[in-house]
């Protein structure tokens, strides 16, 4: 199931901070970024499409979901803007189109660690995915004790004026590395509370980040045990 977040383009979330974050007015400029989040949009919904089917297909062949859910997002003009000028580019389409990659993404949420990487293969084995980046952080979690397996892949969107390749980013990631990371996330950007209490329970999390990865191997191997789940590529 494919959960969207609704942020396309959301100029009323913008208000009075328009102008700082757009620059002045510039009604082609305005179009051609418009026209990039309509194309990462398609390719978000191309590639969701692509998984569901795959989890559609193990579902009836192995009786086993490697997908607990799927969200979708466009990143937000405010965050696309920052982010191309802290590369010191010129909010311009042409710099979004050469310089980021994240303008649409899917968070693939698994049931399993194994599913992370089975999801991995079988997508970016379909003929018309391109894989552009990969890091993985669930081998080799960041200092703080994330863990998420990131993609950005290109895949073909069919318009009528022909065919364009889009970037998506997809991160994969278990429901437990879900959890931990909107926790990590909302005390990262919590502007209320001390710096020793970030501290503080930065270093509680990082702890809990290894306390999970234990536990959902070892519900993993439950699970494998109980349903001899087995798949052959």
């Amino acid at each position: 199931m494919i959960l969207e977040r609704k942020n396309f383009m959301n100029f009323n979330k913008l208000g009075t901070n328009m102008k700082e974050t757009l620059g002045e007015p510039n009604v082609k400029n305005l179009q051609e970024m418009t026209k990039i989040y309509q194309l990462g949009q398609a390719g978000a919904n191309e590639i969701g499409t692509k998984l569901e089917n795959l989890d559609s297909e193990f579902q009836t062949e192995y009786d086993h979901n490697p997908i607990h859910h799927i969200e979708e997002r466009m990143k937000e003009l405010q965050s696309l803007a920052k982010k191309v000028r802290r590369k010191g580019l010129a909010l311009t389409a042409e710099n979004i189109q050469q310089h980021i990659f994240d303008v649409a993404g899917l968070r693939v949420v698994t049931n399993y660690v194994d599913d992370i990487y089975l999801i991995e293969k079988l997508l970016i084995n379909q003929s018309d995915v391109t894989l552009i980046k990969r890091k993985d952080y669930v081998q080799n979690p960041k200092p703080s004790g994330y863990r998420s397996l990131h993609l950005v892949v290109s895949v073909p969107v069919f318009q009528s004026h022909g065919v364009t390749d889009v970037n998506v980013e997809i991160q994969i990631r278990t429901i437990g590395m879900d959890m931990w990371a909107s926790l990590e996330h909302k005390l990262r950007y919590k502007t209320d509370i001390e710096a020793s209490e970030v501290a503080q329970y930065g270093d509680q999390l990082h702890g809990y980040a290894d306390e999970l990865a234990e536990i959902e191997q070892k519900m993993q191997e439950i699970y494998k045990h109980l349903n001899n789940f087995k798949y052959k590529a």
